[in-house]
């Protein structure tokens, strides 16, 4: 199990990422959340298999078919037993 901490910058707001993040967090069975952040980024916490979270961080990397990544902030974390998954 892992989970990590992530920030996604560019054109994340407003091109359903947060909607597309937990369809596809659901899809590969990672817990956690995601949510808006007032300085325009996207803010998540992803837990679960190792290999199934770090497929949904590279899944960040680009984002639904209308975001614009410019960058993802990526950190480990000790995992907590999150289930399900949140938009927030």
């Amino acid at each position: 199990m892992s989970r990590r901490h992530v920030i996604v910058h560019g054109t994340v707001q407003g091109v359903f990422f947060r909607a597309s993040c937990q369809q596809e967090a659901t899809r590969v069975g990672v817990a956690g959340w995601v949510a808006n952040r007032p300085d325009g980024t996207v803010e998540a916490e992803l837990e679960g298999p190792d290999d199934a979270v770090a497929h949904l961080v590279d899944w960040c990397r680009t984002g639904p078919p209308r975001a614009v990544v410019t960058g993802v902030d990526v950190t480990e974390r000790e995992p907590s037993g999150h289930s399900g998954f949140e938009v927030r």
